[in-house]
């Protein structure tokens, strides 16, 4: 049995599928990796991409930060790939109970995904640093220079989690619950080396380990099968019976 051959079997004989995704999932999609040969990791800026996506930069150089953020971040115009499809066809199926993800695009719910645990927050919400009135992501996307509050003049942020600042707790606990109930874990498109997101996996107990990624991760050792094929390839060819 090929190790699609054996996906599929698994995912017929589940009911409680949990979908654990990072960058890659949306890479199909046309929005860069941070790690991959041309992500946002390997691009020659003024600042590595880390620094400006960080809370002290992002407090001290609001206006770097957003010409970066427009220009490499955002892609709102970006469509859901097959991966993103097939597991919006699993949940209104009933087979799947979530979708942990460390992306900030909203892919899966451009898809139809109702499940979507968000680790690392996303670029459709934002608000203000002030008095936290919501301001939608084309609020942000349209103007140039620093995002400024309507009412109270304080600045705009993305709802997303910069690097320097901690996990929503409320979002873990989430994701744990649901890790820990699965009887399959599919992981997609991720390094697992972004910590704490990774140490999640730690939750699942069962013996239905799946990692579909191009590249070798941390935690294949665990794995009870793994595909190294294009994830849209790889979940688009699933059949729900």
């Amino acid at each position: 049995m090929t190790p699609q051959e054996t996906l599929q079997r698994w995912i017929d004989e589940a009911q409680r599928i949990v979908f654990f995704g990072g960058a890659g999932v949306s890479t199909e999609s046309g929005i860069p990796d941070f790690r991959s040969q041309d992500g946002l990791y390997n691009q020659k800026y003024d600042y590595p991409p880390e620094t400006i996506l960080s809370h002290s930069f992002f407090k001290h150089h609001p206006d770097v930060f957003y010409r970066f953020y427009r220009d490499r971040v955002l892609a709102l115009d970006a469509k859901p790939n097959a991966a993103h499809r097939k597991l919006a066809e699993l949940e209104a199926a009933g087979k799947l109970s979530g979708i942990i993800t460390q992306n900030i695009d909203g892919l899966h719910q451009k898809a139809g995904s109702q499940k979507v645990y968000e680790l690392h927050g996303s670029v459709w919400r934002n608000y203000c640093t002030r008095c936290r009135k919501p301001y939608p992501v084309e609020r942000i996307a349209r103007e140039e220079g620093i995002p400024h509050c309507g009412d109270c003049g304080g600045l705009i942020r993305p709802d997303v989690v910069l690097y320097e600042e901690a996990l929503d707790g409320r979002m873990i606990e989430a994701s744990l619950r649901l890790l820990a109930a699965a009887d399959l874990v599919i992981v997609g498109g991720t390094s697992l080396v972004v910590y704490p997101a990774a140490g999640l996996l730690d939750a699942y107990r069962g013996n239905r380990l799946v990692m579909i990624n191009r590249t070798a991760t941390p935690r294949d050792g665990a794995a009870d099968l793994i595909l190294r094929e294009s994830i849209g390839q790889v979940l688009g060819a699933i059949q729900l019976h």
